[in-house]
């Protein structure tokens, strides 16, 4: 079986629609996958359930936290689709970040470019808006060439639209998700860049919250960091989850379907299910 708990679709920062994201789940041969996009459920609501032929859709997403100054993403997996509590929690997260854009907006129409958010809220739709949806007009309107060129001069770490987020405490995310009867995953915690002693101390705070998981396997991950990641999965405890964390195809990120297998040694998530 191949499993991938870990995508984003046009609902969030990803590129490919929910129907074309299955689609090419199947073309990849996956088994079981989970559509995670930030701080939203929207790609379930556009799911024609006639594409998903032998293909078992876990429901997911993945929510954005705060722990100590890191900015740490949370993933729910089996996460309810009909529970008003849970709806109420993502609805907070969707207007923190309509918030954190305003100020996006106003940040780049002192760099000269007024008006921008009508075109960045078309551009995210539905779905969660972000940073890549910026990029994507600046592109529009001929201020950059690409979407890199975006982040390297107005919307990467330090640049004028780089505005951090408060988020809600990661106990309280956490809880979100185990309240609403589902798995809360570590995301990616290689992409943290914490110290060995801090990403230890991160995961017995996410234990503590009620945490389950950690993503064993991320994408482009190195083998090394699989090891140490499967090691600390399994002195704490955790399951281990795997995804590709895919966006797009044919860029930096990693293909759907194409992260590595989990260590045999780990518990998967799913064996829990």
């Amino acid at each position: 079986m191949k499993y991938d708990l870990h995508s984003h679709t046009t609902a969030s920062d990803g590129e490919l629609s929910p129907n074309a994201l299955i689609a090419r789940a199947i073309a990849a041969d996956i088994d079981v996958l989970a559509i995670t996009d930030h701080d939203t459920l929207a790609a379930y609501r556009e799911i024609d359930a006639s594409v998903l032929g032998t293909l078992r859709l876990v429901t997911g997403t993945e929510l954005s936290t705060q722990w100590q100054k890191n900015n740490v993403h949370i993933v729910g997996l089996n996460v309810p689709l009909d529970c008003s509590v849970f709806a109420d929690a993502i609805a907070s997260q969707q207007r923190s970040r309509i918030e954190r854009a305003s100020i996006i907006a106003d940040k780049l129409a002192k760099k000269g470019f007024p008006d921008i958010l009508p075109g960045v809220l078309e551009k995210a739709g539905k779905g969660s808006i972000g940073r890549p949806h910026f990029a994507q007009q600046l592109v529009e309107i001929g201020a950059v060439k690409s979407l890199a060129e975006a982040f390297k001069k107005y919307l990467g770490t330090g640049k004028v639209g780089d505005v951090k987020q408060i988020w809600p405490q990661l106990d309280e995310v956490v809880g979100w998700i185990r309240d609403a009867g589902g798995t809360a995953v570590l995301a990616h915690p290689d992409k943290y860049h914490l110290t060995r002693s801090k990403l230890h101390r991160l995961t017995d705070d996410f234990i503590a919250a009620g945490g389950e998981a950690i993503e064993v396997v991320s994408g482009k991950q190195d083998k090394v960091r699989t090891r140490e990641l499967a090691k600390l999965c399994i002195e704490k405890k955790l399951l281990a989850s795997c995804g590709s964390d895919f966006h797009q195809p044919g860029k930096f990120w990693a293909e759907l379907g194409q992260h590595s297998p989990l260590p045999e040694e780990c518990t998967p998530v799913w064996e829990h299910w």
